[in-house]
C-alpha cells in the first residue's frame, strides 16, 4: 500500500502536467473534411501525451493562411499560428520535425498522399519605386555615362564597342543592383566619385580619365530613367540542331 501511494504521488504531477499542456486546434473544412486531422492529431498525442481538442475557430493552434508554413496540398500551402503555451509550441515543433513530416506524408486514404511536407519556397514580387526625375536622369546618363555606353538612339554611335548598352543591361535580372552600385563595379571605382559615399582618390593614384562625379540624388534620377528603358530584344534563343 505504501508503494502504491508513492507511485500515485509520482504519477499525479505528470498527469496534471500533461493535462495542463492540452490545447485547442481549429482548421478550415479543406483540411478537416479530408480526415487528415484524425490521422495527424492522435499520433502527436500518443507521442507526447498532450490532448488536442478540435474547435470550429479561434483555437490555440490555427491552421490557415498565416504564420509558419507547415505542409502543402492540395494546390496550396497551409500555415500554422500558435499561442506561446507549451502544448501549441510543442505541436508546431513536432510538425516541422522529421517524424512530423513523415506523419504528414503517410496520410494516404486512397493510396495517394493528399498533403506534403515538401514546401516550395515562395517567390515574392518586389515593386521598385523610384523618386527621381527620369527626364533629368536621361540628361545625366548621356552626360556621365554616354562617353562609354550607348544610352539611347541619340548617342547610338558614341558608345565603346565592348561596353554594354543601357538597353542590353536592362535585360539582366539584377539590372537594378548593377546600376545602383555601379560605382563599386570595375572599372568604375578608378574614376568615379559618389558624393558622401566613395573615398577620395589616393594622391598617388589619380584617375586616368576625367573623373565621373555625381551626387546620390543624381544617381536616383539616373535609376528612374533606366527604369523606363525597354529591355533590348535579343530575339529567340538559338535552337540546337
Amino acid at each position: 500500500m505504501k508503494y502504491l501511494y508513492l507511485l500515485i504521488c509520482v504519477m499525479f504531477p505528470l498527469t496534471l502536467q500533461a493535462q495542463s499542456a492540452g490545447f485547442t486546434l481549429s482548421a478550415p473544412p479543406e483540411v478537416r473534411d479530408t480526415g487528415f486531422l484524425k490521422h495527424l492529431l492522435p499520433r502527436f498525442s500518443l507521442k507526447h501525451g498532450v490532448r488536442i481538442t478540435l474547435v470550429d475557430q479561434g483555437g490555440d493552434v490555427v491552421i490557415g493562411d498565416n504564420g509558419i508554413a507547415v505542409f502543402a496540398g492540395p494546390d496550396r500551402v497551409w500555415y500554422i499560428t500558435a499561442t506561446a503555451q507549451d502544448g501549441p509550441a510543442l505541436f508546431t515543433e513536432w510538425l516541422l520535425s522529421d517524424i512530423g513530416k513523415r506523419t504528414v506524408e503517410s496520410f494516404k486514404p486512397d493510396g495517394t498522399a493528399i498533403f506534403s511536407s515538401q514546401i516550395a519556397p515562395e517567390t515574392v514580387d518586389v515593386e521598385l519605386i523610384f523618386d527621381g526625375d527620369p527626364v533629368r536622369g536621361e540628361t545625366l546618363s548621356l552626360t556621365h555615362c554616354g562617353r562609354c555606353h550607348v544610352i539611347n538612339y541619340s548617342n547610338r554611335m558614341n558608345g565603346m564597342g565592348q561596353t554594354p548598352s543601357f538597353a542590353l543591361m536592362r535585360t539582366f535580372d539584377d539590372w537594378y543592383d548593377r546600376f545602383a552600385a555601379f560605382y563599386v563595379l570595375n572599372p568604375h571605382p578608378s574614376f568615379t566619385q559618389l558624393e558622401d559615399i566613395t573615398e577620395p582618390f589616393a594622391a598617388h593614384l589619380p584617375p586616368a580619365i576625367v573623373p565621373l562625379e555625381i551626387t546620390q540624388d543624381e544617381l536616383e534620377h539616373i535609376l528612374s530613367y533606366v527604369a523606363t528603358i525597354a529591355p533590348a530584344d535579343l530575339g529567340a534563343p538559338l535552337q540546337s540542331q
